[in-house]
Protein backbone atom coordinates (compact mmCIF):
# COMPACT_ATOMS: atom_id res chain seq x y z
CA UNK A 1 0.00 0.00 0.00
CA UNK A 2 1.49 3.50 -0.55
CA UNK A 3 1.33 6.56 1.29
CA UNK A 4 0.91 10.00 0.99
CA UNK A 5 3.90 11.03 3.37
CA UNK A 6 6.13 9.31 0.75
CA UNK A 7 4.01 10.26 -2.11
CA UNK A 8 4.53 13.93 -1.61
CA UNK A 9 8.27 14.43 -2.14
CA UNK A 10 9.57 18.06 -2.87
CA UNK A 11 12.98 16.69 -4.36
CA UNK A 12 13.78 17.93 -7.55
CA UNK A 13 14.78 16.01 -10.30
CA UNK A 14 18.37 16.57 -11.20
CA UNK A 15 18.90 18.71 -8.34
CA UNK A 16 18.48 16.14 -5.51
CA UNK A 17 20.46 17.45 -2.80
CA UNK A 18 18.98 21.21 -2.93
CA UNK A 19 15.99 20.34 -0.52
CA UNK A 20 17.13 19.14 2.71
CA UNK A 21 13.86 17.72 4.48
CA UNK A 22 12.47 21.17 5.65
CA UNK A 23 8.58 20.57 5.22
CA UNK A 24 7.82 24.05 5.71
CA UNK A 25 10.00 25.41 3.08
CA UNK A 26 9.02 22.50 0.66
CA UNK A 27 5.68 23.93 0.59
CA UNK A 28 6.63 26.08 -1.87
CA UNK A 29 8.37 24.42 -4.12
CA UNK A 30 5.40 22.86 -5.81
CA UNK A 31 4.47 26.19 -6.71
CA UNK A 32 7.96 27.00 -8.32
CA UNK A 33 7.59 23.83 -10.35
CA UNK A 34 3.85 25.74 -11.85
CA UNK A 35 6.13 28.89 -12.40
CA UNK A 36 8.91 26.57 -14.06
CA UNK A 37 6.43 25.52 -16.34
CA UNK A 38 4.38 28.36 -17.47
CA UNK A 39 7.05 30.28 -18.27
CA UNK A 40 8.81 27.47 -20.62
CA UNK A 41 9.11 27.69 -24.45
CA UNK A 42 7.45 24.32 -24.63
CA UNK A 43 4.49 25.69 -23.01
CA UNK A 44 4.56 28.86 -24.74
CA UNK A 45 4.66 26.61 -28.39
CA UNK A 46 1.43 24.97 -27.09
CA UNK A 47 -0.71 27.99 -28.48
CA UNK A 48 -0.05 26.46 -31.88
CA UNK A 49 -0.63 23.04 -31.80
CA UNK A 50 -4.04 21.84 -32.59
CA UNK A 51 -6.35 20.71 -29.57
CA UNK A 52 -9.25 18.83 -31.73
CA UNK A 53 -10.19 21.69 -34.30
CA UNK A 54 -7.68 23.26 -36.97
CA UNK A 55 -6.02 26.87 -35.29
CA UNK A 56 -8.63 29.06 -35.99
CA UNK A 57 -9.19 32.43 -38.34
CA UNK A 58 -11.96 34.77 -36.57
CA UNK A 59 -13.49 32.20 -34.29
CA UNK A 60 -11.76 31.06 -31.38
CA UNK A 61 -11.37 27.67 -30.13
CA UNK A 62 -9.43 25.96 -27.53
CA UNK A 63 -5.39 24.94 -28.80
CA UNK A 64 -3.33 22.96 -26.42
CA UNK A 65 -2.23 26.28 -24.30
CA UNK A 66 -5.92 27.11 -23.26
CA UNK A 67 -6.55 23.67 -23.02
CA UNK A 68 -3.79 23.19 -20.40
CA UNK A 69 -4.47 26.58 -18.29
CA UNK A 70 -8.09 24.99 -18.27
CA UNK A 71 -7.26 21.62 -17.15
CA UNK A 72 -4.62 22.63 -14.55
CA UNK A 73 -7.74 25.57 -13.20
CA UNK A 74 -9.99 22.18 -12.62
CA UNK A 75 -7.01 20.06 -11.48
CA UNK A 76 -6.22 22.56 -8.71
CA UNK A 77 -10.06 22.24 -7.61
CA UNK A 78 -9.70 18.80 -7.82
CA UNK A 79 -6.54 19.05 -5.16
CA UNK A 80 -7.64 21.21 -2.63
CA UNK A 81 -10.97 20.08 -2.21
CA UNK A 82 -9.06 16.31 -1.58
CA UNK A 83 -7.20 18.15 1.02
CA UNK A 84 -9.93 20.28 2.91
CA UNK A 85 -12.10 16.96 3.22
CA UNK A 86 -8.94 14.89 4.67
CA UNK A 87 -8.57 18.23 7.22
CA UNK A 88 -11.86 18.09 7.80
CA UNK A 89 -11.49 14.31 8.72
CA UNK A 90 -8.20 14.90 10.37
CA UNK A 91 -7.66 18.23 12.46
CA UNK A 92 -4.01 17.27 12.73
CA UNK A 93 -3.22 16.77 9.47
CA UNK A 94 -0.43 19.31 8.47
CA UNK A 95 1.32 17.90 11.40
CA UNK A 96 0.89 14.01 10.22
CA UNK A 97 1.26 14.86 6.66
CA UNK A 98 2.67 18.56 6.18
CA UNK A 99 3.02 18.69 2.11
CA UNK A 100 -0.80 17.21 1.47
CA UNK A 101 -1.77 20.95 1.76
CA UNK A 102 0.07 21.53 -1.80
CA UNK A 103 -1.86 18.40 -3.36
CA UNK A 104 -4.03 21.63 -5.32
CA UNK A 105 -0.59 23.02 -6.45
CA UNK A 106 1.05 19.23 -7.78
CA UNK A 107 -1.80 18.42 -9.82
CA UNK A 108 -2.01 21.74 -11.21
CA UNK A 109 1.41 21.16 -12.25
CA UNK A 110 1.27 18.13 -13.19
CA UNK A 111 -1.78 19.68 -15.39
CA UNK A 112 -0.06 22.22 -17.09
CA UNK A 113 2.82 19.57 -18.41
CA UNK A 114 0.19 16.71 -19.38
CA UNK A 115 0.17 17.83 -22.85
CA UNK A 116 3.79 18.67 -23.54
CA UNK A 117 4.59 16.07 -25.01
CA UNK A 118 2.03 16.01 -27.90
CA UNK A 119 3.34 17.09 -31.05
CA UNK A 120 1.96 19.47 -33.91
CA UNK A 121 -1.52 17.99 -35.72
CA UNK A 122 -2.94 16.60 -32.14
CA UNK A 123 -3.01 12.84 -31.54
CA UNK A 124 -2.64 12.27 -35.57
CA UNK A 125 0.79 13.48 -35.02
CA UNK A 126 1.83 11.10 -32.50
CA UNK A 127 0.13 8.21 -35.49
CA UNK A 128 2.40 9.73 -38.26
CA UNK A 129 5.36 8.99 -36.38
CA UNK A 130 4.23 5.90 -35.22
CA UNK A 131 3.54 5.16 -39.05
CA UNK A 132 7.03 6.61 -40.19
CA UNK A 133 8.60 3.22 -38.46
CA UNK A 134 6.02 0.59 -38.30
CA UNK A 135 5.35 1.16 -41.75
CA UNK A 136 6.90 3.85 -43.84
CA UNK A 137 10.88 4.39 -44.37
CA UNK A 138 11.90 4.46 -40.84
CA UNK A 139 11.40 0.87 -40.81
CA UNK A 140 14.53 -0.45 -42.04
CA UNK A 141 15.97 1.16 -38.63
CA UNK A 142 14.48 -1.91 -36.72
CA UNK A 143 17.24 -4.07 -36.94
CA UNK A 144 19.71 -1.30 -35.35
CA UNK A 145 17.94 -1.20 -32.03
CA UNK A 146 16.50 -2.98 -29.24
CA UNK A 147 13.19 -5.14 -29.14
CA UNK A 148 11.87 -2.33 -26.53
CA UNK A 149 13.39 0.39 -28.33
CA UNK A 150 11.73 -0.10 -31.65
CA UNK A 151 8.56 -0.56 -29.48
CA UNK A 152 9.13 3.13 -28.41
CA UNK A 153 9.24 3.96 -31.99
CA UNK A 154 6.44 2.36 -33.71
CA UNK A 155 4.14 3.12 -30.75
CA UNK A 156 5.41 7.01 -29.91
CA UNK A 157 3.39 7.59 -27.14
CA UNK A 158 2.92 12.01 -26.14
CA UNK A 159 2.56 10.89 -22.60
CA UNK A 160 6.63 9.43 -22.25
CA UNK A 161 7.63 12.31 -24.72
CA UNK A 162 6.80 14.70 -21.43
CA UNK A 163 9.11 13.12 -18.88
CA UNK A 164 11.34 13.24 -21.38
CA UNK A 165 11.00 16.80 -22.41
CA UNK A 166 10.78 17.76 -18.31
CA UNK A 167 13.87 15.57 -17.59
CA UNK A 168 16.28 15.11 -20.57
CA UNK A 169 19.61 17.39 -20.32
CA UNK A 170 19.08 18.54 -23.85
CA UNK A 171 22.61 20.19 -24.85
CA UNK A 172 23.47 23.37 -23.32
CA UNK A 173 20.83 23.71 -21.53
CA UNK A 174 22.29 22.28 -18.26
CA UNK A 175 21.81 18.76 -16.61
CA UNK A 176 18.58 18.67 -14.90
CA UNK A 177 15.80 19.21 -17.58
CA UNK A 178 13.02 21.48 -15.67
CA UNK A 179 14.64 20.10 -12.50
CA UNK A 180 10.75 20.07 -11.32
CA UNK A 181 9.39 17.70 -8.03
CA UNK A 182 9.57 14.45 -7.87
CA UNK A 183 6.11 14.28 -7.01
CA UNK A 184 4.76 16.34 -9.91
CA UNK A 185 6.77 14.42 -12.57
CA UNK A 186 5.15 11.12 -11.09
CA UNK A 187 2.03 12.53 -11.05
CA UNK A 188 2.48 13.67 -15.13
CA UNK A 189 2.72 9.74 -15.55
CA UNK A 190 -0.89 8.63 -16.36
CA UNK A 191 0.92 4.97 -18.11
CA UNK A 192 3.94 3.78 -15.58
CA UNK A 193 5.05 1.12 -17.45
CA UNK A 194 7.51 0.42 -20.23
CA UNK A 195 6.28 0.72 -24.37
CA UNK A 196 6.78 -3.75 -24.23
CA UNK A 197 3.52 -3.74 -21.49
CA UNK A 198 1.66 -1.00 -23.14
CA UNK A 199 -1.44 -1.29 -24.95
CA UNK A 200 -2.95 -3.59 -22.14
CA UNK A 201 -6.48 -2.45 -21.86
CA UNK A 202 -6.98 -4.74 -18.95
CA UNK A 203 -5.61 -2.35 -16.87
CA UNK A 204 -6.07 1.82 -16.69
CA UNK A 205 -2.35 1.93 -16.11
CA UNK A 206 -0.88 -0.19 -19.20
CA UNK A 207 -3.49 1.12 -21.73
CA UNK A 208 -0.52 3.03 -22.90
CA UNK A 209 2.50 3.63 -21.75
CA UNK A 210 4.52 6.36 -19.63
CA UNK A 211 8.85 6.56 -20.43
CA UNK A 212 10.88 5.94 -23.43
CA UNK A 213 13.68 3.48 -22.83
CA UNK A 214 16.19 6.53 -22.32
CA UNK A 215 13.75 7.38 -18.98
CA UNK A 216 13.24 4.61 -17.52
CA UNK A 217 16.41 4.32 -15.22
CA UNK A 218 14.85 8.09 -14.38
CA UNK A 219 11.23 6.96 -13.47
CA UNK A 220 12.23 3.89 -11.54
CA UNK A 221 14.10 6.10 -9.65
CA UNK A 222 11.34 8.83 -9.21
CA UNK A 223 9.04 5.60 -8.25
CA UNK A 224 11.29 4.14 -5.64
CA UNK A 225 11.49 7.80 -3.71
CA UNK A 226 7.99 7.25 -3.30
CA UNK A 227 7.66 4.17 -2.88
CA UNK A 228 5.18 3.42 -5.97
CA UNK A 229 3.68 -0.06 -5.64
CA UNK A 230 6.16 -2.20 -8.57
CA UNK A 231 3.42 -5.10 -10.44
CA UNK A 232 6.89 -6.83 -12.73
CA UNK A 233 10.37 -5.68 -13.66
CA UNK A 234 10.32 -7.24 -17.42
CA UNK A 235 8.74 -4.86 -18.96
CA UNK A 236 8.74 -2.86 -16.37
CA UNK A 237 5.02 -1.73 -14.94
CA UNK A 238 4.52 0.49 -11.72
CA UNK A 239 0.15 1.62 -10.39
CA UNK A 240 -0.25 5.05 -10.48
CA UNK A 241 0.57 7.44 -8.44
CA UNK A 242 -2.82 8.29 -6.68
CA UNK A 243 -3.23 12.22 -7.80
CA UNK A 244 -2.59 11.32 -12.23
CA UNK A 245 -6.08 10.27 -11.33
CA UNK A 246 -7.05 14.03 -10.17
CA UNK A 247 -5.00 15.02 -13.33
CA UNK A 248 -6.80 12.39 -15.60
CA UNK A 249 -10.07 13.61 -14.18
CA UNK A 250 -9.55 17.42 -14.78
CA UNK A 251 -8.46 16.78 -18.58
CA UNK A 252 -11.59 14.42 -19.17
CA UNK A 253 -14.04 17.25 -17.64
CA UNK A 254 -12.23 19.98 -19.33
CA UNK A 255 -11.89 18.41 -23.18
CA UNK A 256 -15.66 16.59 -22.97
CA UNK A 257 -17.51 20.21 -22.07
CA UNK A 258 -15.39 22.52 -23.60
CA UNK A 259 -15.21 20.61 -27.24
CA UNK A 260 -19.18 21.11 -27.01
CA UNK A 261 -18.63 25.03 -26.38
CA UNK A 262 -16.35 25.29 -29.51
CA UNK A 263 -18.46 23.08 -31.64
CA UNK A 264 -21.27 25.20 -30.92
CA UNK A 265 -19.28 28.37 -32.01
CA UNK A 266 -18.38 26.51 -35.31
CA UNK A 267 -21.56 25.77 -35.94
CA UNK A 268 -20.64 22.11 -36.13
CA UNK A 269 -23.57 21.20 -33.01
CA UNK A 270 -26.51 23.19 -32.86
CA UNK A 271 -27.60 25.15 -29.72
CA UNK A 272 -30.63 22.64 -28.93
CA UNK A 273 -28.09 20.14 -29.46
CA UNK A 274 -25.25 21.42 -26.80
CA UNK A 275 -28.22 22.31 -24.39
CA UNK A 276 -29.92 18.47 -24.16
CA UNK A 277 -26.28 17.40 -23.18
CA UNK A 278 -25.25 20.13 -20.56
CA UNK A 279 -28.10 20.83 -19.14
CA UNK A 280 -28.18 17.28 -17.18
CA UNK A 281 -24.79 17.99 -15.71
CA UNK A 282 -25.44 22.05 -14.34
CA UNK A 283 -27.69 20.27 -11.31
CA UNK A 284 -29.39 23.39 -11.57
CA UNK A 285 -33.87 23.32 -11.22
CA UNK A 286 -33.62 26.86 -11.46
CA UNK A 287 -31.58 27.33 -14.74
CA UNK A 288 -34.11 26.62 -17.35
CA UNK A 289 -35.70 29.94 -15.92
CA UNK A 290 -32.67 31.57 -15.83
CA UNK A 291 -31.83 30.63 -19.52
CA UNK A 292 -35.18 31.63 -20.77
CA UNK A 293 -34.32 34.91 -19.73
CA UNK A 294 -31.13 35.41 -21.91
CA UNK A 295 -31.04 36.18 -25.75
CA UNK A 296 -27.39 35.24 -26.49
CA UNK A 297 -26.95 31.24 -26.81
CA UNK A 298 -22.99 31.84 -26.67
CA UNK A 299 -23.50 33.39 -23.27
CA UNK A 300 -26.66 30.71 -22.76
CA UNK A 301 -23.65 27.75 -22.94
CA UNK A 302 -21.06 29.64 -21.19
CA UNK A 303 -23.12 29.28 -17.71
CA UNK A 304 -24.04 25.67 -18.21
CA UNK A 305 -20.32 24.38 -19.15
CA UNK A 306 -19.36 26.50 -15.60
CA UNK A 307 -21.93 24.55 -13.97
CA UNK A 308 -21.20 21.51 -15.87
CA UNK A 309 -17.38 21.66 -14.83
CA UNK A 310 -18.64 22.71 -11.58
CA UNK A 311 -21.04 19.67 -11.13
CA UNK A 312 -18.07 17.49 -12.58
CA UNK A 313 -15.54 18.67 -9.88
CA UNK A 314 -17.64 17.82 -7.00
CA UNK A 315 -18.44 14.32 -8.40
CA UNK A 316 -14.83 13.24 -9.31
CA UNK A 317 -14.07 14.30 -6.04
CA UNK A 318 -16.32 12.36 -4.15
CA UNK A 319 -14.96 9.39 -5.75
CA UNK A 320 -11.00 10.20 -5.07
CA UNK A 321 -12.09 10.37 -1.28
CA UNK A 322 -14.38 7.86 -1.24
CA UNK A 323 -12.26 5.48 -3.09
CA UNK A 324 -8.90 6.59 -1.43
CA UNK A 325 -7.83 2.88 -0.22
CA UNK A 326 -8.60 1.44 -3.12
CA UNK A 327 -6.35 3.82 -4.88
CA UNK A 328 -3.34 3.79 -2.23
CA UNK A 329 -3.38 0.24 -2.80
CA UNK A 330 -3.46 0.26 -6.49
CA UNK A 331 -6.76 -1.40 -6.91
CA UNK A 332 -9.29 1.17 -8.09
CA UNK A 333 -8.99 -0.01 -12.26
CA UNK A 334 -11.08 3.23 -13.45
CA UNK A 335 -10.71 6.68 -14.69
CA UNK A 336 -12.91 8.89 -11.58
CA UNK A 337 -15.28 9.90 -14.31
CA UNK A 338 -15.82 6.16 -15.33
CA UNK A 339 -17.33 5.55 -11.57
CA UNK A 340 -19.36 9.35 -11.23
CA UNK A 341 -23.12 8.81 -10.09
CA UNK A 342 -25.80 8.46 -12.47
CA UNK A 343 -27.51 9.92 -14.27
CA UNK A 344 -24.49 11.66 -14.67
CA UNK A 345 -22.10 8.68 -15.72
CA UNK A 346 -24.80 8.13 -18.57
CA UNK A 347 -24.64 11.95 -19.59
CA UNK A 348 -20.93 12.07 -20.22
CA UNK A 349 -21.25 8.34 -22.16
CA UNK A 350 -23.69 10.60 -24.74
CA UNK A 351 -21.34 13.56 -24.77
CA UNK A 352 -18.77 10.84 -25.58
CA UNK A 353 -20.82 9.53 -28.57
CA UNK A 354 -21.69 12.83 -29.64
CA UNK A 355 -18.56 14.35 -29.85
CA UNK A 356 -17.16 11.14 -31.62
CA UNK A 357 -20.02 11.27 -34.18
CA UNK A 358 -20.40 14.94 -35.02
CA UNK A 359 -16.90 16.48 -33.48
CA UNK A 360 -13.66 14.52 -33.93
CA UNK A 361 -15.04 13.15 -37.49
CA UNK A 362 -16.01 16.52 -38.68
CA UNK A 363 -14.48 17.29 -42.14
CA UNK A 364 -11.79 20.15 -40.91
CA UNK A 365 -10.91 17.93 -37.81
CA UNK A 366 -10.14 14.81 -40.74
CA UNK A 367 -8.65 17.10 -43.14
CA UNK A 368 -6.15 18.62 -40.22
CA UNK A 369 -5.24 14.80 -39.05
CA UNK A 370 -4.28 13.54 -42.60
CA UNK A 371 -2.23 16.92 -43.07
CA UNK A 372 -0.52 15.71 -39.94
CA UNK A 373 0.37 12.68 -41.74
CA UNK A 374 2.20 14.18 -44.92
CA UNK A 375 4.12 17.14 -42.73
CA UNK A 376 5.12 14.79 -39.78
CA UNK A 377 6.10 11.99 -41.85
CA UNK A 378 7.80 14.16 -44.98
CA UNK A 379 9.70 15.94 -41.59
CA UNK A 380 11.01 12.51 -40.65
CA UNK A 381 11.44 11.39 -43.93
CA UNK A 382 14.22 14.30 -44.62
CA UNK A 383 15.99 14.55 -41.51
CA UNK A 384 16.34 11.05 -39.80
CA UNK A 385 18.39 9.91 -42.73
CA UNK A 386 20.24 13.11 -42.57
CA UNK A 387 21.28 12.84 -39.13
CA UNK A 388 21.73 9.44 -38.94
CA UNK A 389 23.86 8.95 -42.40
CA UNK A 390 25.21 12.66 -42.88
CA UNK A 391 27.35 11.59 -45.83
CA UNK A 392 25.83 13.88 -48.50
CA UNK A 393 26.01 17.85 -49.18
CA UNK A 394 22.52 17.45 -49.02
CA UNK A 395 22.04 15.36 -45.86
CA UNK A 396 25.10 18.08 -43.70
CA UNK A 397 22.35 21.00 -45.25
CA UNK A 398 19.59 19.41 -43.43
CA UNK A 399 21.39 18.79 -40.54
CA UNK A 400 22.39 22.65 -40.06
CA UNK A 401 18.82 23.43 -39.72
CA UNK A 402 18.83 21.43 -36.39
CA UNK A 403 18.80 23.70 -33.09
CA UNK A 404 22.14 22.41 -31.26
CA UNK A 405 20.32 21.76 -28.14
CA UNK A 406 18.90 18.74 -30.08
CA UNK A 407 22.04 16.97 -31.34
CA UNK A 408 24.02 14.45 -29.30
CA UNK A 409 27.59 12.93 -28.70
CA UNK A 410 26.26 9.69 -28.43
CA UNK A 411 26.43 7.43 -31.71
CA UNK A 412 24.01 4.89 -31.25
CA UNK A 413 20.94 4.65 -33.76
CA UNK A 414 18.32 5.03 -31.23
CA UNK A 415 19.59 8.03 -29.45
CA UNK A 416 19.71 9.90 -32.95
CA UNK A 417 16.76 9.07 -33.85
CA UNK A 418 15.06 10.23 -30.51
CA UNK A 419 16.85 13.55 -30.76
CA UNK A 420 15.14 14.39 -34.72
CA UNK A 421 12.15 13.11 -32.55
CA UNK A 422 12.92 16.01 -29.58
CA UNK A 423 13.35 18.30 -32.33
CA UNK A 424 10.14 17.23 -34.73
CA UNK A 425 7.54 16.76 -31.83
CA UNK A 426 7.96 19.76 -30.49
CA UNK A 427 7.48 22.12 -33.55
CA UNK A 428 4.30 24.23 -33.65
CA UNK A 429 1.57 23.07 -36.36
CA UNK A 430 2.72 26.40 -38.58
CA UNK A 431 6.57 25.86 -38.34
CA UNK A 432 6.00 22.23 -39.11
CA UNK A 433 4.00 23.09 -42.28
CA UNK A 434 6.02 26.22 -43.09
CA UNK A 435 9.69 24.10 -42.57
CA UNK A 436 7.93 21.11 -45.25
CA UNK A 437 7.11 23.17 -47.78
CA UNK A 438 10.61 24.67 -47.55
CA UNK A 439 12.26 21.68 -47.26
CA UNK A 440 10.35 19.58 -50.37
CA UNK A 441 10.60 22.93 -52.67
CA UNK A 442 6.53 23.57 -51.96
CA UNK A 443 7.16 27.04 -51.32
CA UNK A 444 10.90 29.12 -51.14
CA UNK A 445 12.37 30.94 -48.34
CA UNK A 446 12.92 34.62 -47.92
CA UNK A 447 15.22 37.05 -46.30
CA UNK A 448 12.30 37.96 -43.45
Amino acid sequence: MMHWEKLLSAKRWGNEDRFKGNQKEARSEFQRDYDRIIFSSPFRRLQNKTQVFPLPGSVFVHNRLTHSLEVASVGRSLGTIFYNRMKDEQPDLDETCPLLIEAGNIVASACLAHDLGNPAFGHSGESAISHYFASGEGKIYQTKVSPSQWEDLIHFEGNANALRILTHPFAGKGTGGFALTYSTLASIAKYPCASLAGHNKENIYTKKYGFFQSEQSGFEKIAAEMELIRVQDDPVVYKRHPLVYLVEAADDICYNIIDLEDAHRLKILSYAEVEALLLPLCNDPKLPARLSEMDDDDAKITLMRAKSISTLIWLCSNVFYNEQEALLKGDFNKSLMDAIEEPYLSTMKAIEKISIKKIYNYASVVQIEVAGYKVMGGLLEEFIPAYLENHSKYHKKLVELIPKQFLTKENDTYTKILCILDFVSGMTDLYAVELFRKIKGISFPSMS
